[in-house]
């Protein structure tokens, strides 16, 4: 197992102070703000800690309150509003300096057989093995790509990346505005499903509000812009490994008002819809003297 992918699995394994009651603690990576994407795996974590693991969570609505502090723990408390005979409903607040700064609400369904079913498509791309490899774009591509961006990629993280229009990173536009990216964790993970899905739940917060700037051939790695998540939906729908390679469908309906609209779907490689998500965020150019949330 990598480094990374250990000190990943340590981030989202929580300390239990109390009842309901758990503190987290954020890599000390030098960042200026916590990644949202550790919040909402960590308020998954918390909130799958007080259901029985017979009843998965099959969807999560959240809201970023307030940046979060890497500098000090992050206390998740747990409300369980709802024991029912099929469904389970956990409400989780993240709180720092005696400020919530995340709130989020996870359903739990008893898995049961439905009698008709259907999935969208996947989009026919490259296979990850085609692309190339995190070493092929450090040695070929990362040198003509912009600072930010070959920075991005070149920090060591517990999922490997390999976009397929990496070429919107140079300036080009995207005709429909889509954006496909295979995603899986550099090392092999537990067996336990529950640590798939809080490590999926990570996954998902990377670059979606990005792809509000595919259509304009542009990215949130330029200067001029500053963004922030204003909230995350996810659904989890059928079983999956996030060891294993999963495509990462993007697309941005609708960017106005400078907040943007990003949607994913997640494939495995055989093309089955694992997971849909949601997310809006501010997507500002920024003016003299910058600006706030």
């Amino acid at each position: 197992m990598s480094t990374a992918v250990e000190d990943l699995l340590a981030i989202l394994d929580l300390e239990t102070l109390d009842v309901n009651l758990y503190r987290g603690n954020s890599p000390q990576a030098g960042w200026q703000r916590v990644f949202g994407g550790q919040v909402i795996g960590q308020a998954l974590f918390a909130a799958s800690r007080t259901v029985d693991a017979a009843r998965p969570p099959h969807s999560m609505h959240a809201y970023f309150l307030l940046p979060g502090d890497p500098k000090v723990p992050i206390i998740y408390d747990v409300d369980r509003m709802r024991d029912g005979k099929s469904f389970t409903t956990r409400s989780v607040t993240a709180r720092q300096h005696g400020h919530p700064i995340f709130s989020m609400l996870v359903s739990f369904h008893a898995d049961e057989e439905g009698q008709l079913t259907h999935q969208a498509k996947m989009p026919d791309v490259p296979m990850p093995e085609t692309l190339p490899s995190e070493a092929e774009m450090r040695k070929n591509i990362l040198p003509q790509m912009p600072d930010p961006v070959r920075k991005y990629y070149e920090r060591e993280r517990p999922i490997e990346l390999r976009p397929v229009e990496f070429e919107r990173y140079l300036g080009k536009k995207i005709p429909d505005g889509r954006f496909n990216v295979w995603i899986k964790t550099t090392g092999a993970l537990p067996d336990d499903p529950a640590i798939h899905r809080c490590v999926l739940a990570y996954t998902s917060d990377m670059g979606l509000l990005d792809t509000a700037l595919v259509p304009h051939g542009r990215t949130l790695f330029e200067k001029e812009f500053m963004a922030a998540s204003l909230d995350h939906a996810l659904w989890l729908h059928r079983p999956f490994r996030a060891d294993e390679w999963l495509l990462y469908s993007q697309d941005s309906p609708n960017l106005e008002g400078a907040r943007g609209l990003g949607r994913g779907l997640i494939f495995t490689r055989d093309g089955t819809l694992v997971a849909s998500v949601a997310q809006e965020g501010l997507v500002r150019l920024k003016r003299d003297g910058g600006g706030s949330q």
